[in-house]
């Protein structure tokens, strides 16, 4: 082989591997862009422990808006006190945990926030399941335990690892909570508003049977027929012992 066809093929063989080193890199790119919690000296049962995520952005053509976190068992929306995020977001509690949202970010800019809390529960490690939105509608689900490909290429949730709990550490007493929102009560009226007798809907008062009798028992009807009867029978038996001529 003369020396330029060496030449030629050695500057395709270099091609080629540029591109194929690119396409590495840009398939990397996804798996390493995850959703994730770090704790300073997070330990089992510490109190006031403060946690900083970090979403990084995986899109090309929306920024981030909105951040939902799921809470792991232990720790309820009321143990959560909000300490700093994105310019313009706001913290809101939910039903299960807590969410950080506010204007567009800049396409390709991560999202950073952290919060308090109130104490650690006593555990080896937590999971905060995130879901990330975008402006576009865009949700990337970071809900799953492990990476769901051997790639890495999967959605895994944040993961927070801790420490044994320090000697004589307990749990503090629990926190308040929201009272939920309740449903109208069994006794509700047709109209939607409580019966103020408290009796059931039907308007049967307590104690009065199906048979619609003011509350008296079948047993006292049948016990009142039965002293009638015996009465009328004496009375005739009576009537009768009187008109009998005496011997």
């Amino acid at each position: 082989m003369s020396r330029p066809s060496k030449a030629r093929t050695a500057r395709r063989l270099a091609t080629v591997s540029a591109v194929l080193v690119a396409a590495v890199v840009a398939g990397a790119g996804p798996a390493n862009a995850h959703t994730e919690v770090k704790g300073k000296n997070a330990r089992a049962l510490a109190q006031n422990v403060t946690l900083d995520f970090h979403a990084a952005s995986e899109s090309s053509a929306a920024g981030i808006t909105k951040l939902e976190v799921v809470l792991p068992a232990g720790i309820v929306p009321t143990d959560i006190t909000y300490e700093q995020g994105p310019k313009g977001w706001k913290f809101d509690t939910t039903g299960r945990g807590w969410t950080v949202s506010g204007p567009e970010l800049t396409v390709g800019e991560d999202a950073d926030f952290s919060v308090t809390v109130r104490q650690l529960p006593d555990v080896r490690e937590l999971v905060f399941k995130t879901l990330q939105s975008y402006g576009d509608g865009r949700v990337d689900r970071w809900v799953e335990l492990e990476d769901s490909a051997d790639d890495g290429h999967g959605h895994p949730a944040p993961k927070l690892k801790l420490g044994p709990a320090e000697p004589g550490a307990t749990p503090v007493a629990p926190s308040p909570t929201a009272p939920a929102t309740t449903a109208a009560p069994a006794d509700a009226s047709p109209s939607g508003r409580p019966d103020p007798t408290g009796t059931p809907s039907t308007s049967r008062a307590a104690g009065e049977d199906a048979s619609g009798d003011d509350g008296v028992s079948p047993a006292v009807w049948i016990g009142g027929g039965a002293a009638v009867a015996l009465l009328a029978a004496g009375g005739v038996w009576w009537s009768r012992r009187r008109g009998t001529p005496s011997a």
